[in-house]
């Protein structure tokens, strides 16, 4: 959007984790305030009338109308923790939250590069981002300790690690797959 310029590209405006997006990983998107090729979003339009805040969070205003049901469905990316990743933000620092989303980033790469058959990027990407980071961990120590799991095949391999993360969300409650809206009836 033209104008809208922001220093953190990896926590979007309204609260979604850019670098955890499947758009973003796979070049489509610059993340928010990107600049160039970065989407129309009336948010970011909002912002620049509302002295051109960082973080929603920011704004007087906040949360607005624009925040009814923002969680109840998703687009490409989940937007059920938007607010309260906006509030750990808040409460954190942008500095701390970041780190703690760029540690989730890494593993997310790295579950790209060696537990994708293809077929799971959109599964990593909502489970990286619903599950809190210790959860995470815990399902990569599951990982690293299973034996001969490197000598599997790649459907295999990712098979497998989905089952862990099913798993950690199943034990929180956390249905791992977007809620995306119903189709307009014919």
């Amino acid at each position: 959007m033209k104008g809208f310029q922001r220093e953190d590209r990896m926590f979007s405006l309204c609260g979604l984790n850019c670098m955890l997006c499947p758009m973003q990983i796979g070049g489509y998107c610059p993340g928010c305030g990107g600049g160039e090729g970065n989407q129309s979003c009336a948010i970011a339009r909002c912002s620049l009338e509302h002295d051109k805040v960082e973080y929603c969070h920011q704004c007087g205003e906040y949360p607005c109308s624009r925040y009814n049901g923002i969680d109840e469905y998703d687009s490409f990316i989940t937007h059920r923790h938007m607010k309260r990743d906006m509030q750990k933000a808040e409460e954190a620092g942008s500095r701390a939250y970041g780190e703690e989303q760029a540690e989730k980033a890494e593993i997310l790469r790295y579950l790209l590069e060696h537990y994708n058959d293809g077929r799971k990027k959109n599964f990593y990407c909502v489970a990286v981002n619903l599950l809190e980071l210790q959860d995470i961990r815990n399902v990569m120590k599951e990982i690293a300790g299973i034996e001969g799991l490197d000598e599997l095949s790649e459907k295999e391999r990712a098979s497998c690690a989905a089952k862990l993360f099913q798993a950690a969300a199943a034990k929180q409650g956390i249905e791992l797959k977007l809620k995306k809206k119903p189709g307009k009836k014919k």
